[in-house]
Order: structure tokens, then sequence, then C-alpha cells
């Protein structure tokens, strides 16, 4: 048993705290929007230009003007606020932003991350994603644990080109919770019906106690 995309967001959606200006990157942290805990009060930014996103629109109630930066609709806030990209991008390399949740292709054990391209395939630009990992406080990836192929995509070392070096505080996976940390990745939970020998049997990285 493992966690879906709805699960893992859940559990991304914790790492939020009180106040924190935080962006969410394509794919299952957009998600994260829909479990804010109660009582927490968070600004998410899009690089496309929106400070104070609101969860997704309701069926029939899309407004196409309005998308993040997956160009998936969404909704606007009384507080929300529109600029350009320059504004978004100093918003992000200034450190004003306290967390990015991104989505990865692959993590390594010392917090490399490979989000933006597989070569050989269609590239339609790196996005943010390096403006965020070097401009933000805290870097979270939210993935599955594994490829379509069932390999790993936690690595002793990424073999996609990178986004960052040394940039991951964070991984959460279908299985569950690991923390970069000197000399490999360490386990902070398991996925509800995981075991701690069913995570490590499924990861390349080095696992310490």
């Amino acid at each position: 048993m493992a966690w879906d995309r709805n699960q893992m967001a859940a559990r991304a959606a914790q790492e939020l705290q009180d106040g924190w200006y935080v962006n969410l990157g394509i794919g299952i942290p957009t998600l994260v929007s829909n479990y804010i805990p109660e009582g927490v009060e968070v600004t998410l930014q899009s690089e496309n230009g929106m400070l104070g996103m609101g969860p997704f629109p309701i069926a029939g109630e899309e407004d196409a003007d309005l998308i993040n930066a997956g160009k998936q609709t969404i909704t606007e806030l009384p507080q929300t606020a529109y600029f350009d990209s320059a504004q978004s991008f100093a918003m992000i390399r200034g450190g004003k932003i306290a967390m990015a949740i991104l989505g990865a292709m692959e993590v390594a054990e010392n917090g490399d991350l490979a989000n933006w391209m597989i070569p050989g395939k269609l590239v339609k630009g790196m996005g943010g994603a390096m403006d965020l990992v070097a401009g933000v406080g805290r870097v979270v990836v939210v993935m599955d644990h594994a490829n379509k192929h069932g390999q790993s995509k936690v690595l002793k070392e990424c073999t996609l080109p990178l986004t960052g070096k040394g940039v991951v505080d964070r991984i959460i996976t279908n299985l569950g919770v690991l923390d970069v940390v000197e000399g490999g990745l360490k386990i902070v939970e398991c996925a509800e019906g995981v075991s701690e020998a069913e995570l490590r049997a499924a990861t390349e990285a080095t696992i310490v106690n």
C-alpha cells in the first residue's frame, strides 16, 4: 500500500507554516493548494506573475485568463496581486519565497535535483525551477519513488541534467518521507502500509540510520 497523488500532496501540505510565501511546481505539487491545514495562512506564488493563488475552480466556473505556471486554470482571492515576470523572479531571486514544493525526475542522496529535461525529448523550456532552487529558503520534492519501469528515482547520483546541486531538503514520495542529511538520506516516515525495509529496498540512494 502506498500513497496516491492526493495523499502525497496532503502530506506535502503539512510542510506549510503560517505566514509563509510558497511556490508550487507543476504536477503533484499543484494539488497541495487543496490541502492547506486549517489555521495555517500561506500565500501561494506562481512565477508567471500571481501572488495569492486560490484553489482549483469548480467545473464550469473556470476562467481561462487565470492560470498557474503549468497552464492549469486556478482561482483568485480578494488579496491576489498580479505582476510581470521580472517582479516575480525578483521575489524568487531575492529570497522572498520561503519554500518551493517541486516535482522531480530524479533526486540524488546529496540533494542534487534533476527536473527540467530528458535529453532527446521535446523541451518546452526550463521554467523557473533553477531560480527557485537557488533562491528559496527550503526545497521539498514530491514525486513517485520509481519511474514507469520500476527503477528508483531516488539515486546515489543523478543521471539527467541537473536543475541544482545540493538544493533539496526533503523528499516526499508515494512510499514515504526522506530528508537529505550528511552521508545520504534519513527516513522521516513511511507511507501507511509501507515498511521501512520496503522503502530501503526501493531506494538506490544511501539511507543512513
